[in-house]
C-alpha cells in the first residue's frame, strides 16, 4: 500500500471491507478472526488479517456487533440532579453493578427540567438499551407511563406511583422518619417543625411527612408543625426559621429537614439569622452529607444506604432482563441515625 493510500485511509475509519481487501481475504474470514473463530483459518491468512488490522488501525464497532447479536449490554439511568450527593451515590452503585455484570451505563441527567424527559427517553430508545433505572423523583407520570408501554425492563428508585406496576428500590421512609422523630422526642424537644420541599405526589416526601405526623399524634401535649418551602427561596426559608424560633421562644425546639439539599439551605439560613443549631434550635436532616460532621457541633443525619440502593436496583433490573422475578416487588432499606451535637441536649 502506497503512502498516499495510507494517508487517505487515515482520514476515515477503516471498515471490515477495507481489512478484507488489504488482507486479500473475504469478509467472512475477517469476521471469524475478530470473533475468535480462528481454527478454520490458515496461519498465513491469520497473519495477513492481523497485519491489515494493524496497518489500518481497524477498530470494530461494538454497537454494531451487539445489535447483530441482539444484545447491546447497555443500561439507561435517568436521574434528576447529578450534582446532588444522593444521586452521585446512586450512580456509583448502579455503575459498579453494571461493571461487575458486564454492562455499560448511559447516564441521563434531567437537571430537574421536565422538558428533558422526552429527549432522554427518545435517546435511550435510539441506543437500544436493554433496561432502564429511573431515579428522577419529579419525573412526570406521563413520561413514566410511556416508559412502561415501551415494554423495556425498568426499576424505579425512590418512586412509587399508584396503578403503576414496576419494581422499586428505596429507603424505608416510614421507618426512617419514625426513627428520626423518636430520637428528637427522647432528647426532650417540646416543639418540632418538619420542613419539606413541595410534597405534591412525591411519595418519599409524603411518607416521611406522614410518619412524622403519626408519631407526633401520640403526643398531643407537644407542638408539631409542618411547612413546605421552595429550595431556592432563601427568604422564605429564613422567614420559616425565624417565625418558628420566635413562636416557641423559651421552649426546646428542633427542625427536621426532608432531604440533604434542604438541610444545607436551612443550615445556611440559621447562620444568616445568627441561630445556632444545637444550642438555639435542634437540627436533623435526611441524607448523610460530608460536611455534616464538621459543621460546628455537627448535624445529626438520617443516613440512607444509597450506594446499596443503586447496586440493588441494577441487580433487580438484570433479573428482569434475564426473565427472572417477573412479579414486581418493593425492596426497602432501613435508615441509620447518625447522632451529632445538633440534637443532643
Amino acid at each position: 500500500m502506497s503512502r498516499s493510500d495510507r494517508t487517505k485511509r487515515s482520514e476515515k475509519r477503516a471498515t471490515i471491507s477495507d481489512v478484507a481487501k488489504a488482507a486479500g481475504a473475504g469478509k467472512t474470514s475477517v469476521s471469524r478472526y475478530l470473533n475468535g473463530e480462528q481454527n478454520s483459518l490458515s496461519d498465513s491468512l491469520k497473519l495477513r488479517i492481523e497485519q491489515a488490522i494493524c496497518t489500518l488501525n481497524y477498530r470494530p464497532s461494538q454497537m454494531a456487533r451487539s445489535l447483530k447479536g441482539g444484545r447491546t449490554r447497555l443500561i439507561g439511568l435517568i436521574i434528576a440532579d447529578i450534582t446532588n450527593p444522593y444521586s452521585i451515590d446512586i450512580l456509583r452503585g448502579v455503575e459498579t453493578a453494571c461493571r461487575n455484570h458486564g454492562f455499560t451505563v448511559l447516564v441521563c441527567n434531567t437537571n430537574n427540567e421536565v422538558n428533558q424527559e422526552q429527549h432522554y427517553l427518545q435517546l435511550l430508545s435510539g441506543y437500544c438499551v436493554e433496561g432502564i433505572v429511573v431515579n428522577a423523583v419529579g419525573m412526570r407520570e406521563e413520561a413514566l407511563s410511556k416508559l412502561q408501554h415501551s415494554q423495556l425492563p425498568m426499576v424505579l428508585i425512590d418512586r412509587k406511583i399508584p396503578d403503576f406496576t414496576c419494581d422499586m428500590v428505596s429507603l424505608d421512609n416510614r421507618q426512617a422518619a419514625t426513627l428520626a422523630t423518636e430520637h428528637l422526642l427522647e432528647q426532650g424537644f417540646e416543639a418540632l417543625l418538619f420542613i419539606s420541599e413541595p410534597v405534591q405526589c412525591v411519595n418519599t416526601r409524603l411518607e416521611r411527612l406522614q410518619a412524622f405526623r403519626d408519631k407526633m399524634a401520640q403526643f398531643p401535649e407537644l407542638s408539631a408543625e409542618t411547612v413546605e418551602v421552595v429550595l431556592t427561596e432563601s427568604e422564605q426559608i429564613d422567614a420559616t426559621v425565624r417565625s418558628f424560633a420566635h413562636r416557641h421562644r423559651g421552649m426546646s425546639k428542633a427542625i427536621i429537614s426532608v432531604n440533604g439539599a434542604l438541610t444545607l439551605q436551612i443550615a445556611l439560613s440559621m447562620r444568616r439569622l445568627g441561630v445556632q443549631w444545637g444550642n438555639d434550635i435542634g437540627l436533623l436532616g435526611f441524607d448523610e452529607l460530608e460536611w455534616a460532621e464538621i459543621a460546628g457541633v455537627g448535624i445529626t443525619t438520617l443516613r440512607q444506604p444509597t450506594y446499596q440502593i443503586g447496586y440493588t436496583a441494577l441487580e433487580k433490573l438484570l433479573a428482569k432482563i434475564h426473565g427472572e422475578n417477573t412479579t414486581p416487588t418493593e425492596h426497602l432499606f432501613p435508615g441509620e441515625l447518625i447522632i451529632r451535637g445538633s440534637t443532643q441536649r
